[in-house]
């Protein structure tokens, strides 16, 4: 299944809201019965969740959240996409419907004061009292009362969600802590260099005048280089001269381990300072000029480096299994039919 967060009934309710996670058990008003390759959605049942019926609005709402590229494509995807992207929705709106339904059991309520802030929140997303009126027609048939029905649904999801998934996936920094202690190896990192590059290449089986040519030209791209000073005047020379891809970004290739690194490169590199741009280094038929921005040892990132970013990896990996388990323990009991 797709295990997302859940989001609140709120944030999804408007045709902008193309970024929302979870959008399946509320209505949208950019999402009006319109052909696309999902099919046109007439209201027809999908599903039968212990004996409720979800339908192909609901279904195609939630395609639209996996794949919102559609949206700018009139509901077009790749034809190989959708049977898994139509999968993928259909297991989404069955489990929250399934959560609904155990939220209901369990007797769990909305406060009246979260129902009128999440309500005042909603209208406030239309930009006049005649746009959400439209809304309200198209989708609720004008009612209200239903409109209210499908924004506490959605905060009961969230509130049972939060329960049983986001609370108990939190970790806490002894958590983060005793995994990286015990996952070290994959904090280390390899000793590379920081570089900049100006390369000049032949062209396909160049003769022998198109090669003096070309060490003419590697000649006057070092004397150029060597007048530069700092990382900024190397880079918009690049941009200018090197033929390499990398004049795109600058010359930039970030830090490149050393074992990615031609033997002949390494040995100008070791022989550098940072700062420094290496004279002519011929690799087979091309030459190249190179800045050492930063040669990096090699080392472990501590983890106070890593924390955050850990603890983000970890509650992801939590989360997505509390709410497998979570769909499995709802689903044991349940009967459910697609249709």
């Amino acid at each position: 299944m797709n295990c997302k967060l859940h989001i609140p009934a709120v944030v999804l309710m408007m045709g902008a809201m193309a970024s929302a996670q979870v959008a399946s058990h509320t209505p949208t008003s950019a999402l009006q019965p319109h052909e696309s390759s999902f099919g046109v959605p007439t209201g027809r049942p999908v599903a039968r969740v212990n004996g409720v019926l979800l339908t192909d609005r609901d279904l195609l709402r939630e395609e639209y959240t996996i794949f919102p590229y559609a949206r700018q494509h009139h509901g077009s995807v790749p034809q190989e996409m959708e049977p898994q992207i139509r999968s993928g929705a259909m297991d989404m709106i069955i489990f929250e419907e399934l959560v609904y339904q155990e939220a209901l059991r369990r007797k769990l309520t909305v406060p009246s004061e979260r129902m009128q802030t999440a309500e005042t929140s909603f209208r406030a997303q239309f930009s006049s009292h005649e746009q959400y009126q439209q809304f309200l027609l198209e989708e609720f048939h004008g009612s209200e009362r239903l409109l209210r029905e499908k924004i506490r649904r959605s905060l009961l999801i969230d509130r049972l969600l939060k329960v049983e998934v986001e609370n108990r996936a939190e970790v806490s920094p002894a958590e983060a802590r005793a995994y990286y202690e015990k996952n070290l190896g994959r904090y280390r990192y390899p000793e590379s260099f920081s570089i900049q590059t100006i390369s000049v290449l032949p062209p396909p089986n160049p003769t022998p005048e198109q090669l003096m040519e070309e060490r003419k030209r590697a000649d006057e791209a070092l004397r150029q280089a060597q007048s530069t000073g700092d990382y900024e005047s190397f880079g918009v020379l690049a941009e200018k001269i090197s033929d390499d891809d990398y004049r795109v970004m600058m010359g930039d290739h970030h830090a490149v381990p050393r074992n990615q690194l031609a033997p002949q490169v390494v040995q100008a590199l070791l022989a550098s300072k940072d700062g420094q741009i290496t004279g002519l280094i011929q690799v087979d038929q091309a030459y190249t000029i190179v800045r050492l921005n930063k040669h990096i040892l090699a080392g472990t990132y501590t983890f106070a480096d890593v924390k955050d970013q850990l603890r983000k990896e970890l509650k992801e990996k939590k989360t997505n299994q509390l709410r497998a388990a979570l769909d499995k323990r709802l689903r044991q009991n349940a009967k459910i039919e697609t249709l």
